[in-house]
């Protein structure tokens, strides 16, 4: 399934801010990818994702607000950058046809980020609000693992129209996705659905197939919680090397099993978008 044009693929505007949050001007669907753990391959989901959408035709954004631990700047292979301004504006990097802010592109590297909540919450407001995005169909937001001030920074200062939440197949991993899923319960964000990375490990040798930390609990979690289950993504020695490489699989090897997965877990979370366009 291939998006079309460069339109918002389905996808409605951004709906009209609540009381205290403001739309960010061009941008049709601000999209967060979150984890209640860390370790499950959040931000390695997340810029595939994104690479993915661009890939299928879409405008596509991507904000590392992982502020703890920015990968993205590895992933795209643009360690070293720095942000540039125009106008009082960040100017985003760009990179596999995307917009990319990272907090890391204002660090040296191997330096902690030792920031307290007000300032945590200033550096986000000025990537989404202060950043010369331009005509999005997407922002996919790389949120820190968790349920801490920035993911409910994020809710308070822009629409967010879904949430896609990355977890592992382990019992403790599961119980902290349903911690992150009611959440956004709570907030009023739509809950896109469910990727279980890591699902299980394929040998590259003998294509092999192992399932090292258990098998299936995050569609059985969607069913519980009448989620969408988003597929699953395994744990594959390309997948890695890509990532190490700061290349992405999706793009460098699109017919890789762990790239067929994110491009569909992509396509349907666009879809999830669309319905929640057409319900509204």
């Amino acid at each position: 399934m291939a998006f079309s044009g460069k339109k918002s693929c389905g996808a409605g505007p951004a709906k009209d801010p609540a009381e205290g949050k403001r739309a960010i001007p061009g941008v049709r669907n601000v999209v967060a990818v979150a984890s209640g753990k860390g370790g499950v391959g959040k931000s390695t989901i997340s810029a595939n994702l994104a690479v993915a959408l661009a890939r299928a035709g879409a405008r596509v954004g991507l904000l590392d607000a992982d502020i703890y631990g920015p990968s993205v700047p590895t992933l795209f292979h643009l360690k070293g950058h720095r942000l540039a301004g125009e106008d009082d504006m960040i100017v985003p990097a760009e990179a596999h046809g995307l917009k990319i802010v990272s907090i890391g592109f204002l660090l040296e590297d191997d330096s902690p980020v030792i920031w307290r909540g007000p300032m945590l919450m200033k550096a986000l407001e000025q990537f989404l609000h202060g950043t010369k995005w331009g005509e999005l169909d997407y922002l996919v937001i790389d949120l820190p693992p968790g349920t801490g001030d920035v993911q409910i920074s994020l809710v308070q200062m822009t629409p967010v129209a879904g949430a896609v939440v990355v977890t592992t197949p382990q019992d403790l991993a599961l119980i902290d996705v349903k911690k992150s899923v009611r959440m956004f319960e709570k907030v009023g964000v739509p809950i896109l659905g469910v990727i279980e990375n890591m699902s299980y490990f394929l040998c590259p040798h003998c294509a092999g197939r192992s399932e090292i930390f258990g098998h299936g609990g995050a569609r059985k979690a969607c069913a519980e919680m009448g989620l969408r289950f988003l597929g699953e993504v395994p744990l594959e020695l390309a997948l890695r090397e890509a990532s190490d490489a700061g290349q992405l699989l999706v793009a460098t090897a699109p017919d890789a099993p762990a790239a067929r997965a994110i491009a569909r877990a992509a396509v349907d979370s666009a879809a999830a978008l669309a319905v929640l366009d057409a319900l509204s």
